[in-house]
């Protein structure tokens, strides 16, 4: 599936705003049939938290449902890491299977059986994001931790691995993403890590996943560390910050150009100005985000071919569902109003 032309087609980030997998699904399913995405519902459970989430096997993994928080207690089970090795050695990725407590959307969506869709999508947070949210005993970043760091990226792999061949179930084309909103804090004290660090924790986790391999920021971030990855799309907040991915056109013309995708965010995730856009307006402001490319030699129908339709991050922070909804009306009426112009 490498190189493919999405037109422009819809799909998400992940999170929804509902408690009720069942209703997150149907949304899912009525809007994004090309390219639908299974739901995360972190208000329905901390378990569904994006750092609980994918948690389960972590040597010394503590999650307090009730105080809201996760962490790893170094002294708590030390023959875990040994049995995260040698999973990880014999890609034995069922072992770290994601249980339904800790995605219900994930599991409802797997039970769909009027889906017939171009490629089907899902998500794992990144080892970096991953790694510096959940701490250790002392308060430090578990990445930063001398016998568990390397443990982060590993387990994210067999998360990442498990996940896709359970979505094969419903398409034998599947797009990961590895979500990493911490990548916006790339380059400061908060995140003492290389750029080659970086690289290598990510081309890990990537090692897991056979079908397309993606990256969502939705801050401002130095582009250029991911798209020297092997990464297959890259996903940014169009919408709010239209110009980060655009200070990097000579990289985003080699990701493009080796049959990359962009992953335009372009509906906005805030209710204020949900209520003020449009379809029409949002395709004013998805061209005037492409212009810079366009006058650094890209060709606009590239952007448009390799492009690919988003929120400009996860849903869950909105409201309520009908808010959601209505993204998501939004998402599937502006691709279509592309594709008809351009396609």
């Amino acid at each position: 599936m490498p190189g493919v032309e999405f037109n422009c087609r819809p799909t998400v980030i992940g999170s929804m705003p509902h408690t009720d997998p069942e209703s997150a699904c149907a949304q899912i399913a009525r809007y994004l049939k090309d390219i639908p995405a299974w739901p995360q519902l972190p208000r329905r459970s901390f378990r569904e938290n994006m750092y609980a989430q994918y948690s389960q096997g972590f040597p010394g993994v503590v999650v307090e449902e009730d105080e809201k928080k996760i962490y790893v207690d170094r002294s708590r089970e030390p023959e875990a890491l040994e049995r995260l090795y040698a999973a990880y050695l014999e890609n034995e990725f069922v072992k770290y299977a994601i249980s339904p407590e800790y995605a219900a959307g994930l599991h409802q969506f797997l039970s769909l059986t009027d889906l017939s869709p171009l490629a089907v999508k899902g998500q794992v947070t990144g080892p970096v994001t991953w790694g510096l949210t959940v701490t250790d005993d002392t308060g430090k970043g578990i990445l930063y931790d001398d016998f568990l760091g390397d443990a982060v990226p590993k387990l994210l792999r067999l998360k990442a691995a498990w996940q896709e061949k359970e979505l094969r179930r419903i398409s034998k084309n599947t797009i990961i993403f590895v979500d990493e909103p911490y990548m916006s804090a790339f380059g400061s004290v908060s995140v003492m890590l290389s750029r080659a660090q970086v690289i290598n924790l990510l081309e890990e986790v990537f090692g897991g996943i056979g079908g397309l391999k993606g990256v969502h920021c939705c801050g401002n971030t130095d582009w250029s560390v991911l798209l020297e990855t092997s990464v297959d799309i890259i996903s940014f907040d169009a919408y709010n910050s239209a110009s980060s991915l655009s200070l990097y056109p000579a990289e985003v013309k080699k990701f493009l150009d080796r049959g990359g995708t962009v992953a335009w965010g372009i509906v906005p995730n805030e209710e204020d100005s949900l209520a003020r856009e449009s379809a029409a307006s949002l395709k004013d402001r998805l061209e005037e985000a492409m212009a810079p490319f366009t006058r650094q030699d890209i060709r606009f129908k590239q952007l448009i071919a390799q492009g690919l339709l988003t929120p400009s991050c996860g849903l869950a922070s909105l409201a309520t569902e009908e808010a959601a909804a209505r993204v998501l009306e939004l998402l599937s009426e502006l691709s279509e109003t592309i594709r008809k112009r351009y396609m």
